[in-house]
């Protein structure tokens, strides 16, 4: 391919935070600021590439060199093939300059045109940005650095123009990074698609928020980051054999949060500029404030003063002084002081990327991109909700950490939305639910973590932030395109579905109760869904090759497009194996099944109908959003 048009691409990157706004139209980015030009800039310019990319569609073959070395312009990397796996990797590959020193809370820069830049090796992921635990007993300060926006690519040998998939990492926008193994769901889809994993500056560093937050820097510097990562994917990704055209963003828990506000961004105006499609893995949703409101601004000075800098009027100059051991340790240390499960800071409504909260957005049904598949897991509340025993103390942590700004009568009406009467005692009873079962068979009463108030608790958590918005982000899509299958649901079932146990199974490696079977099917449906748009999948798959009769009809090769008149979803479970004793990530003994004896249980469900009525719950927590706010 000719070098020269990347590199003048390059050259067009470079000036994204420098050139003249583009001609977006005021209502569209309506407030003045650096984050505000940025973005007009980020926008005028990814659109600019678009069009050029179009214009020069035959002639780009978006293929990789033989010698495995891309020119990005502003820097040259080798990559290297690993013959065990058959794949081509790029590691640590810089997509922005260090956000350290006066870079701090502005939006992430492009790099320079340098031309003759010398050629490094790619074999080492980049350092992890600074991290900070939930606020849970015990938590440790991890330390990070700063330095550390940085992708990898995943490519098969000699790609050309391929589907392209874009993960974000989880951990609650504090904690985690981009170094997940793209290797097994490439090789399990047929070597059918590249892979771009990135990282984004976390805690305070990425989400710190204030009036004087916003008037010299970037709110939401995160998911700005994110969006310049998008944006290099767009301009740089045919060099490693992918098709930019064909980009599907995907993420579990904060990172499936990120994608919903990529979804949003900018009121959905975006369409296609940075990504067509979609996959959203329980994306996590909590209250969000606007950049300047009392609990953004409190945790500004909170975390200013356990810096060292004052607790009130104009401290970012001194934030930005700070050594990154100081900054770091004070992030940590107001995440600490949250509330049970939660993180110190998250984004917030910007007024140029992220204007409206996800439903409001969602009720517009304005969304970027053509299609999603949204899932969630069936028990992800634990992880997050303290010690329950009594429905005092279930009211209490709702009013005081889940929802604080409902009122008594709106807490009770989630309660009545949750009636349980089952015994709390610790002992049980605890099993799984069908999903089906009516009476104190389902979700809300028990599972195999919980029962009593303390499940209660657990599930009103699980649906609220996570299940109950991949119902509403399908139906956004859903409505959008009335004419066309464009949102599917899933549910990770596989005994105990806690929060995060889905990530092995469709990137590895497989913990014991996820059998070979199950994981093709798993992974299959996230690479159909990347390469054709469709997330159904083989009966040989859905049913396993295992199964007494592997190719016996399935509801899963032809899957129900989701709707708000028939809201259908596939539970993905396992049946059969051979119990063995497990303890949960909050430290609750289960018991988990392995093999011998597994075998897929893939079954098609109504939302309408699964635990109890969980859309009929979904529709309660929707009608109080604008309260919460979300």
């Amino acid at each position: 391919m000719a070098p020269l048009r990347w590199i003048a691409g390059l050259v067009l990157a470079s000036s994204l935070v420098t050139c003249a706004a583009a001609e977006v139209p005021d209502a569209v980015i309506p407030d003045a600021g650096i984050a505000s030009q940025f973005v007009a800039d980020l926008i005028a310019n990814a659109t600019q590439a678009e069009q050029e990319q179009a214009q020069e569609k035959r002639l780009l073959s978006c293929s990789q060199d033989d010698s495995l070395v891309v020119d990005l312009g502003y820097a040259k990397y080798r990559g290297y093939h690993n013959t065990s796996t058959g794949l081509n990797y790029w590691k640590g590959v810089r997509y922005a300059a260090p956000p350290t020193g006066k870079l701090r809370w502005q939006p992430p820069q492009p790099l320079p045109l340098k031309l003759n830049a010398p050629i490094t090796d790619a074999t080492a992921f980049g350092p992890i940005c600074p991290q900070s635990l939930p606020s849970v007993p015990s938590a440790a300060f991890t330390p990070g650095d700063e330095d550390c926006l940085f992708l990898n690519v995943y490519a098969p040998p000699n790609a050309a123009k391929l589907p392209v998939l874009v993960y974000i990492h989880e951990g609650g926008y504090g904690l985690g990074d981009g170094t997940h193994d793209m290797t097994e769901i490439i090789n399990a889809n047929d070597k059918g698609f590249v892979a771009v994993t990135l990282q984004y500056r976390l805690g305070a560093f990425g989400w710190l928020s204030s009036g004087e937050v916003k008037k010299k820097g970037a709110v939401n510097a995160g998911i700005l980051d994110q969006a310049l990562a998008l944006a290099w994917v767009k301009l740089n990704i045919c060099q490693f054999g992918g098709d930019p055209s064909q980009v599907t963003i995907a993420g579990e828990s904060a990172g499936g949060g990120s994608v919903m506000y990529h979804s949003i961004a900018v009121k959905g105006n975006l369409g296609n500029l940075l990504y067509k499609q979609a996959i959203v893995a329980s994306p996590y949703l909590i209250a969000q404030p606007k950049y300047d409101d009392a609990l953004p601004t409190s945790r500004y000075y909170a975390f200013s003063q356990a810096a060292g800098c004052p607790s009130s009027g104009n401290v970012f100059d001194c934030l930005v002084g700070k050594d990154t051991t100081a900054l770091q340790q004070a992030s940590f240390a107001v995440t600490q002081q949250s509330p049970y499960g939660y993180w110190g800071f998250w984004p917030v409504t910007d007024n140029c990327y992220i204007m409206n909260r996800p439903s409001q957005q969602f009720a517009a049904k304005k969304t970027n991109g053509e299609r999603i598949l949204a899932g969630h897991n069936a028990n992800e509340g634990g992880l997050f909700v303290p010690p329950l025993t009594t429905e005092a103390d279930l009211t209490n942590w709702l009013q005081t950490g889940q929802f604080p700004n409902l009122s008594a009568a709106q807490i009770k009406t989630i309660l009545a939305a949750n009636p349980n009467d089952t015994p709390t005692s610790a002992s049980g009873p605890h099993f799984e639910t069908d999903g089906l079962a009516g009476g104190n068979q389902t979700a809300v009463h028990v599972s195999l973590v919980a029962n009593g108030q303390q499940q209660r608790g657990d599930n009103i958590y699980a649906e609220a932030t996570f299940a109950c918005p991949a119902y509403w982000l399908a139906s956004a899509y859903a409505a959008a395109c009335p004419s066309a299958a464009s949102s599917w649901v899933y549910q990770y079932s596989v005994p105990v579905a806690w929060h995060g146990a889905d990530v092995s199974g469709y990137f590895g490696p497989l913990t014991p109760n996820q059998s070979d079977d199950f994981a093709l099917a798993f992974r299959r449906i996230w690479g159909n869904f990347i390469r054709s748009g469709n997330p159904s999948i083989s009966a040989r798959e859905a049913n396993g090759a295992g199964a007494a009769n592997p190719d016996a009809p399935h509801p899963a090769t032809n899957w129900p497009a989701w709707s708000e008149a028939q809201p259908k979803f596939m539970s993905l479970n396992i049946t059969g194996g051979v119990p063995y004793q497990a303890v949960s990530p909050w430290g609750a003994p289960v018991t988990l099944f392995a093999e011998p004896g597994l075998g897929n249980a893939i079954t098609l469900a109504s939302a309408a109908q699964w635990e109890g009525g969980r859309k009929g719950r979904c529709d309660v927590y929707k009608a109080l959003a604008a309260s919460v706010p979300i």
